[in-house]
Order: structure tokens, then C-alpha cells, then sequence
């Protein structure tokens, strides 16, 4: 089980800002290492904490509310929280219980692999008007919530859909990227907290706080090499490999639960 959870942080922390879906990706790892059930949900749920606190470490003079700027960047963020605490709040449970499942992962992972494509192509004939996320509108960052909302589809990636949505409204591609990564911090605290309070913090055993902790150390370590790569990254490239990466991995999903591997 230690090593479950570390491999699971592992997975965490390279997928949460990459648009690739990292609750799917810990939905197909926990279903081959066949751990399920309720801790596993929150266990998946709070390792992305991890995951976000490592934002707030890469980017902490950009995030810390010192001044108008960053105070107005805030408060975009949390207008752009709004749909996802609503939609969450009213259907989270239903989509836990019907859609966290490899068949709806792999649909997933295949339609927004081929719109992360798209958006890519599409960006290219068009020249960004938002070269600054100090720039970003207030109704833009709502608008780029409401394409969080998809994220609650397992496979679709939150980084994805806030990606594309922010680039399709006309922001530059590190915009895009850097409001995601804000947009991911009161998005993931209040998933956490959430999926804590539903189990009860009573419930959990000594044991199971050590997993934990295991898997938040490792997906905050990890992540934080991601996030400086990501940024490296995408200076210089597009998000199309990673479009192809998922139509694959959703392809290669089905064909494995087909034969039953």
C-alpha cells in the first residue's frame, strides 16, 4: 500500500498541470492496482493538494497579495472558482458515483485530446490579445471557470479545459498556462476539503494518514519540477504532443480493457 501511494503521487504530481488528466491517469493506475473504495476517492482528491501547494511555492511574489495587482488577480481567480464550487456542490456526488470509470476516462481522454489539437491549430491563425494575465477581464476569468466545469468529467483534465478555454478567448498560451495553475488553488482546497469532511477526519486510521502524507510529499515534490519545465516548455512548443498522448492513451485504454488486461 506504501508503494501504491507512492507511485500514485508520482502520477500526481506530473500530471495535474500538464493537459493530460491527472484524475484519469489515477483512475487507470488504481484500477490496476486495485485500490478502491472510499479512502481511495479522497486519497486521490488530497494528493492534489499537494500537487497545488506546489503552485503556491513556484509562483508565491506573484500570488502574494501585497499590493492592488495582485489583490484584483485574486479576486479574477475566485470569480473563475465560482461555476465549478456551484456545479460541484450540486452534482459532485452523482459524478463520482456514474462517471469515475476507465470507459468514460477513455472517452474522454480521446475528444479533448482532438479539441486540445484543434485549439492548437486554431491559435495559430489568430494573434493573442491577452499577453498578461493582469490584462484578463473579470468576465473572461468567469467564462474560463465555466470551462473548469468539464473538468469534473474524469479524463477530461482541468488543465486542459481551462487551457483551451483561456487561449480560445484570446489569451496568450503562458496566460493561459499561469492562470490555470491560480485557477487550480481554491479549485483543489475546496475538492480536498470536501472529500475530508464526506469521509470524516475520525475515520481515517494512522495508517492511512501515513499514505497520505506519503502520496502529498511526493506529488508536491514532483509537481514543482513539472511546473518549471511546463513553463520552459511552453516558450517554445504547443500543446499538440500532448493532444496525441491523449487520443493514444485513450485508444490504447479500450483496446487493454477489451482483452481484459
Amino acid at each position: 500500500m506504501t508503494l501504491t501511494a507512492l507511485v500514485l503521487g508520482v502520477v500526481e504530481g506530473i500530471t495535474e498541470f500538464l493537459p493530460i488528466s491527472s484524475t484519469g491517469h489515477l483512475i487507470i493506475v488504481s484500477h490496476y492496482f486495485n485500490f478502491s473504495g472510499d479512502f481511495a476517492n479522497m486519497f486521490n482528491v488530497v494528493i492534489q493538494l499537494g500537487a497545488i501547494l506546489s503552485v503556491v511555492v513556484y509562483f508565491w511574489k506573484r500570488l502574494l497579495p501585497s499590493s492592488v495587482k495582485e489583490i484584483k488577480l485574486w479576486i479574477k481567480v475566485l470569480v473563475g472558482f465560482i461555476p465549478a464550487l456551484i456545479v460541484g456542490g450540486l452534482f459532485g456526488k452523482k459524478i463520482e458515483d456514474y462517471l469515475f470509470n476507465t470507459s468514460v476516462v477513455s472517452a474522454a481522454l480521446i475528444m479533448w485530446g482532438i479539441i486540445l489539437i484543434w485549439a492548437e491549430n486554431k491559435s495559430k491563425r489568430q494573434t493573442p490579445t491577452i499577453n498578461n494575465v493582469d490584462n484578463l477581464s473579470y468576465r473572461t476569468a468567469f467564462y474560463i471557470g465555466i470551462m473548469q466545469i468539464f473538468a469534473m468529467i474524469p479524463g477530461t483534465s482541468r488543465s486542459a479545459a481551462t487551457i483551451i478555454g483561456a487561449m480560445l478567448l484570446g489569451t496568450s498560451r503562458t496566460v493561459a498556462v499561469e492562470f490555470s495553475f491560480f485557477l487550480a488553488i481554491p479549485t483543489m482546497f475546496g475538492a480536498s476539503a470536501y472529500s475530508i469532511m464526506k469521509m470524516g477526519i475520525g475515520n481515517i486510521s494512522p495508517a492511512q494518514w501515513v499514505k497520505l502524507s506519503i502520496g502529498f510529499i511526493t506529488s508536491f515534490i514532483v509537481a514543482l519540477l513539472v511546473i518549471s519545465f511546463l513553463m520552459n516548455y511552453i516558450k517554445r512548443h504547443t500543446f499538440k504532443p500532448f493532444g496525441y498522448y491523449r487520443v493514444a492513451l485513450g485508444i490504447l485504454i479500450i483496446l487493454l480493457t477489451t482483452i481484459k488486461i
